[in-house]
């Protein structure tokens, strides 16, 4: 696949990102820029978190709405067109037998989220983690990988689901509080239940690959376009010591981003910042998103832990307006640096790519 619809110089992104993974650049640092091509028309961002919808509703209808969104989307630079078919932040554990929780206004409005309920009471009994491919649920989200991967073929990609996995899988089907708890009462038995959850990462990986056509034709993550990779995460490292990262986390980590290539991690909160170290020095990691989280400012507020994090060998993902960019490619590492950004109009988004051209 060199060309979609929606993004005809798609050869362009997989040359420039196949440089970014050998810690190279073309002429300028990878660029993710969006813009809307008519404002009067179907929004050019649709909310990818469309959770309720994708359980629920329609699936065709959820499919052209995406179409329609990206039919109105300019993707310049690395930007690309990219359906999300997730069904929540916990859906890897509703898919190994947790329950699916809803937030107040999961049936309308724009935010809105899911969760899985614990079920958890003894690790002796419920071990091995296992995927239900029976789950209501797994069958949903296997069924619009399908119908999806058909509609869009030769027009959009297709991303993976959100891999709460590793830990974070654990902590869903146990509860964050009884986990921490286990980690110090029963280390042997989190041994085993981390084992557990392992075992049950290539299976997902497989089964949407092939529902996706991911592998057979040419789709894969949309954070990297066909090139490969997926965003990896442990939002649960906020609450465990780096002894513990190391025990538990890391391997599990690193053994996900063996089978994804090229991995981005999602490394959430200033509380997860003391697995700096463990991340900086992992094997398959390739790119590390630091989120601040509220009240803690923007990536442009951050520029030493960038800094720090280029210094030490790895990537950086970091987001914010133009002028907020501009700024942090006077002090960041070109080939180390993805930017991503959005923009009022397609004009204003393709002059800043040439000034990035012109600047670096």
């Amino acid at each position: 696949m060199t060309k979609l619809e929606f993004k005809p110089n798609l050869a362009d992104t997989e040359r420039r990102f196949a440089a970014f993974f050998q810690g190279e650049m073309i002429d300028r640092p990878i660029v993710r820029v969006t813009a809307p091509l008519d404002e009067g028309k179907t929004p050019h961002w649709v909310n990818s978190q469309e959770y309720y919808g994708k359980v629920s509703g329609d699936i065709d209808a959820l499919i052209d709405r995406a179409i329609a969104a990206a039919s109105n989307t300019f993707y310049g630079g690395e930007a690309t067109p990219v359906f999300d078919p997730s069904l929540g932040p916990d859906e890897i554990a509703v898919y190994c037998g947790g329950e699916l929780g809803w937030s107040e206004n999961a049936g309308g409005g724009r935010i809105q989220t899911n969760w899985s309920k614990p079920v958890v009471t003894d690790w002796e009994s419920f071990l091995p983690i296992k995927l239900d491919e029976e789950n209501f649920l797994w069958k949903r989200l296997m069924e619009i990988y399908r119908r999806a991967a058909e509609r869009m073929e030769g027009r959009m990609l297709l991303s993976p689901p959100d891999l709460h996995t590793n830990m974070d899988l654990l902590a869903a089907l146990r509860g964050p509080e009884d986990l921490c708890a286990d980690l110090y009462d029963a280390p042997e038995m989190i041994d085993r239940a981390m084992l557990s959850a392992r075992a049950v990462f290539p299976e997902i990986w497989k089964a949407v690959s092939a529902a996706g056509r991911m592998d057979a034709s040419g789709y894969g993550s949309g954070f990297y376009s066909k090139a490969g990779g997926a965003v990896l995460q442990c939002d649960f490292s906020c609450m465990i010591s780096p002894a513990m990262f190391n025990r538990w986390v890391l391997p599990a980590l690193e053994e996900e981003a063996e089978i994804v290539k090229h991995a981005c991690y999602h490394w959430d909160g200033p509380g997860a910042l003391v697995h700096f170290d463990a991340l900086v020095a992992s094997k398959g990691l390739h790119t590390l998103s630091y989120v601040p989280g509220e009240g803690n400012g923007d990536p442009v507020n951050h520029l030493d832990l960038y800094k720090r994090i280029q210094d030490g060998g790895k990537a950086v993902a970091v987001w914010g307006s133009p002028d907020e960019i501009k700024f942090m490619h006077k002090t960041l590492k070109p080939n180390k640096t993805m930017y991503i950004t959005g923009t009022k109009t397609r004009g204003e988004a393709e002059a800043l790519l040439k000034w990035f051209v012109k600047n670096t």
